[in-house]
């Protein structure tokens, strides 16, 4: 009788203190989870990550990130064409099924510097999550929400950006006993900033991949928001 009233006086005791954690505690005890050693700001690490839809074709794309020496690479193949966009301290250059390709050809191959961009920026901030929510232009708000989602129950952090980070409203689901992130969601803003519940996607978060001494989740379905509609999957392939 006394270990069952031990039992539930700490089961207890876990759901006050998840009720009272604030935002910057709960981000702390995410990163504990996913990057106990603090690897994420001298990440240098290659992996792959497959894409499938409904409506296109595998796209294969192998990563390499390198934060210390702000080098980017990603080289994606798709049916029979690979692209490849390396940014290397700025500098961008972009090859064409395994040729180096100048500005104008790459353009008549739908190629750009500022897509080359756009995939560093999406591949390090979707896969450098939770962590890259200590950068600056971040902003958590103070409260942290209890939410169910798909009958689970999470602990939700709001995070908006200044105007030159981004206009999105980003939430964060985390699993209560764990601190991993399992689920996130954005909506875009009007002209007045607020939120419009019927844009954006949400993303299903699913398994684990250790990459980096980093727990990453190996699985991101896609869906809108407005409608639940799935988008696609990216999986990361581990070696």
């Amino acid at each position: 009788m006394k270990s069952i009233v031990v039992f539930l006086f700490l089961c207890l005791s876990v759901i006050a203190n998840s009720q009272d954690i604030s935002a910057n505690k709960l981000l702390d005890e995410a990163l504990k989870y996913h990057d106990p050693n603090n690897n994420w700001k001298q990440f240098n690490d290659t992996f792959t990550v497959v894409m499938t839809s409904p409506k296109a074709a595998k796209r294969t794309s192998v990563i390499s990130i390198n934060l210390p020496a702000e080098y980017f690479n990603a080289t994606a193949t798709r049916d029979t064409i690979t692209s490849t966009y390396t940014l290397d301290k700025g500098v961008c250059k972009m090859s064409y099924n395994g040729k180096i390709v100048d500005s104008i050809a790459a353009k008549a191959k739908n190629m750009t510097c500022e897509r080359g961009i756009f995939y560093k920026n999406y591949y390090s901030y979707l896969y450098g999550l939770p962590m890259k929510l200590k950068d600056g232009g971040t902003n958590l708000s103070d409260k942290v929400e209890k939410k169910t989602f798909k009958g689970n129950d999470y602990l939700v952090l709001k995070v908006t950006y200044d105007d030159a980070v981004g206009s999105d409203v980003w939430y964060f689901y985390f699993n209560p006993s764990t601190y991993a992130m399992e689920i996130y969601q954005f909506f875009k803003t009007d002209e007045h900033g607020k939120e419009k519940s019927d844009t954006g996607e949400y993303i299903l978060l699913s398994e684990e991949a250790l990459v980096n001494v980093i727990k990453m989740p190996k699985a991101r379905a896609w869906y809108y928001n407005k409608d639940d509609k799935y988008l696609g999957t990216d999986t990361l392939v581990e070696d």
